[in-house]
């Protein structure tokens, strides 16, 4: 049965977070809430939390695994990035956008499209997911909670719990958006908007 932690959604309690980012560190599979809406997360080394993830959702190989990263440094450890796309995504972060990037060394293979060698990325605004990540120091490896069938994402962590009981470790209360992130494709230099959603994408309009 998953945990259920109930995060206060404006101080978190350092408590709680403290033991979400715990069993994160010991491969444990979280649904947590986002500014977009709610996401399933895991420590980039997990390769069962991975496989995990693709199972909840039957994704396959090309699917686009998403970094959720602290800040603007960190995410810059994870992407290569030129000026421009430098430039438009510091403008749209935090925020409910998803940015695909060709990907740096530090990401493990398997988190890479086949093909491309890129990876999203995204820095949430959301207060509890910013609180887990700055306890955790590193990324988690992320995918929008939208269950195989379902026109729309899950958003009441209540009925996550229900759903998932045994295919995740816990569930984090918390209030969050309704709408994925848009997913802007900038690996060539040249925005391309792959799926609209949260964010405008008028932004990036060339």
């Amino acid at each position: 049965m998953a945990k259920y932690f109930d995060v206060h959604p404006d101080n978190p309690q350092p408590r709680t977070i403290h033991q979400i980012v715990q069993l994160i560190r010991e491969d444990g599979l979280i649904a947590y809430p986002t500014d977009s809406c709610f996401a399933l997360g895991s420590r980039m080394g997990n390769k069962d939390g991975l496989d995990r993830i693709r199972s909840i959702r039957h994704l396959d190989d090309k699917h686009h695994f998403t970094l959720m990263c602290h800040d603007f440094a960190q995410l810059g450890q994870f992407v290569q990035i030129n000026n421009a796309s430098f430039r438009a995504v510091k403008a749209s972060t935090p925020g409910p956008y998803t940015f695909i990037l060709p990907a740096t060394r530090e990401v493990p293979r398997r988190l890479l499209h086949p093909k491309k060698k890129t990876v999203g990325v995204r820095i949430t605004a959301h207060t509890t997911a910013q609180a887990i990540l700055a306890e955790l120091g590193e990324p988690l490896v992320s995918s929008t909670l939208l269950l195989p069938g379902e026109a729309e994402p899950m958003t009441q962590a209540w009925e996550i719990k229900e759903a998932l009981d045994h295919a995740v470790d816990a569930v984090i209360e918390g209030e969050c958006g309704i709408e994925p992130t848009t997913v802007i494709d900038l690996s060539d230099g040249v925005p391309e908007i792959l799926r609209v959603g949260a964010g405008d994408p008028s932004r990036f309009d060339e």
